[in-house]
């Protein structure tokens, strides 16, 4: 029997030296034949946080998911420059001798404003997640079903307009800070393109690129609302807008994701 891996104990083994990494019971966080995207990018993240502790507040990410990433694994991560106000750190995972991930972090700390613009506000509100109804229970990969709940966010199901909305949270969120927990769950559905597919086929994120817009997001009850919105999808490709917003409908992350659509 394999004992449940929460966030937190598969996080443990990584250390401020990084180098050769070992992650046990990673059954329960699989996508397919590799490590989830949103743990293996956390990953990634924990690996620099954990050696650069004086960082100031992570501002924005460029993740490329470039292979499948396994139990053993190498950490590698470096400050490419540190300046007065902006640090930008690079981190890889590697397994077998091969990159898997790799990953440019930007950290900024907190200046006067000069410009000051709020993100619109969500389109269509389906009202907070106390309110929803279950969706994907017992259903998608083994990741989702062993660490999240998810509750519907949109009355469209089926084909349509290639746009994916649910609200998500951990099932177990004890020992993750909230910067820690949207990158985990920045990855967490599948792509809009999948309500336009003409057939049933795999799907794989290529890359994930997005900006915090809250240093310190803060929610309800561990509950986000997360959107997968396909801006066009041709040539077995998608291009991907992402974003998360908190229970009250304010936004706190904005990002884009290439997405590999086979079949």
């Amino acid at each position: 029997m394999t004992l449940r891996m929460s966030i937190a104990n598969l996080l443990d083994p990584i250390t401020a030296a990084g180098g050769e990494t070992r992650f046990s019971g990673l059954d329960h966080w699989m996508q397919g034949r590799t490590l989830y995207g949103g743990a293996s990018a956390l990953i990634a993240y924990t690996a620099v946080a954990r050696a650069f502790p004086d960082l100031p507040p992570l501002r924005g990410a460029q993740v490329a998911f470039v292979a499948p990433t396994g139990p053993e694994v190498e950490l590698r991560r470096e400050i490419v420059r540190q300046g007065r106000n902006v640090a930008q750190v690079r981190s890889e995972i590697w397994c077998e001798g091969k990159c898997t991930l790799t990953a440019f972090w930007l950290f900024g700390t907190e200046r006067e404003a000069n410009a000051i613009h709020d993100a619109a506000p969500v389109a269509d509100w389906p009202g907070p997640p106390e309110e929803a109804e279950p969706a994907m229970h017992g259903k998608g990969p083994a990741f989702i079903q062993n660490n999240f709940e998810i509750l519907r966010a949109q009355e469209q199901q089926g084909p349509g307009e290639p746009v994916v909305r649910r609200w998500a949270r951990l099932t177990d969120r004890e020992g993750l800070d909230p910067v820690s927990e949207l990158i985990l769950l920045g990855d967490v559905l599948p792509p809009g393109a999948m309500r336009a597919m003409k057939r049933p086929g795999p799907i794989s994120s290529v890359n994930w690129s997005f900006n915090l817009l809250e240093p310190a997001p803060a929610t309800r009850d561990g509950w986000w609302m997360s959107e997968n919105a396909s801006q066009h999808a041709a040539h077995g490709y998608s291009s991907e807008r992402l974003r998360l917003w908190n229970a009250d409908g304010k936004q706190v992350l904005d990002g884009m994701q290439c997405v590999a659509v086979f079949g």
